[in-house]
């Protein structure tokens, strides 16, 4: 596969604003990204830019603390699909994860994959957060759900990916689900040796910066 269909071209930042999603979604054009992903009240304006096209659009729910109730989580994600999302990010409760309530945790996740339908579901699962045995165990409990993706990180936590990460959860997923690096991935290097560790698809801001530097590489 190409290098820029592996990417979830990102902007979750707070502060962006409707030309800041403009120029987003021109680059996933102009670079043929895999997607878009924008936080749910920009999903209606990346359709605009992104009909007729073959970029996809992702959203996130639960974002980014993973916090909410399952029945506030699955009224995003319903409501995300209405707006013309393709794909859903969800943030696990990691809270529950240090419970050792995985029960909850698998139940939260079957509940809105079965909510989204035939629509793409991947599993934030915050791996800085979480032990080498936590991330084993949320792998699994990711492929039981029912899941098509585990993903890292959001963002937004004290790291972003790794290699360590990827390559426990290859291990344990091995073909059964997708993997979603994703957190400060910002140079062609890393995003190489993600892929090769294992990551399907990776989420970064930095997108065109890397495939500007892969152009660069050839």
């Amino acid at each position: 596969m190409k290098l820029n269909k592996y990417f979830d071209h990102t902007n979750l930042k707070a502060n962006a604003t409707f030309c800041d999603i403009e120029k987003l979604c021109k680059e996933a054009l102009q670079y043929d990204f895999y997607s878009v992903c924008v936080n749910p009240s920009r999903i209606e304006i990346a359709k605009n830019f992104l009909d007729n096209s073959d970029v996809k659009i992702a959203t996130v729910i639960g974002f980014p603390l993973g916090a909410l109730t399952t029945e506030s989580k699955i009224f995003e994600a319903r409501d995300a699909i209405a707006k013309g999302t393709d794909e859903i990010d969800m943030v696990v409760n990691i809270g529950k994860i240090k419970d050792r309530d995985f029960d909850y945790i698998e139940k939260e996740i079957s509940s809105i994959k079965n909510a989204i339908g035939e629509h793409l579901l991947k599993v934030i699962i915050e791996t800085a957060l979480l032990d080498e045995k936590e991330i084993i165990e949320m792998t699994n409990i990711v492929i039981e759900s029912g899941a098509d993706y585990i993903k890292t990180s959001t963002g937004f936590s004290t790291r972003g990916a790794s290699l360590r990460d990827i390559e426990i959860m290859k291990g344990i997923a091995q073909n059964k689900i997708g993997i979603k690096a994703s957190g400060g991935i910002s140079t062609l290097e890393l995003t190489k040796k993600l892929i090769k560790e294992g990551a399907t698809r990776i989420g970064a801001s930095k997108s065109v910066l890397i495939m500007k530097e892969n152009q660069l590489d050839k």
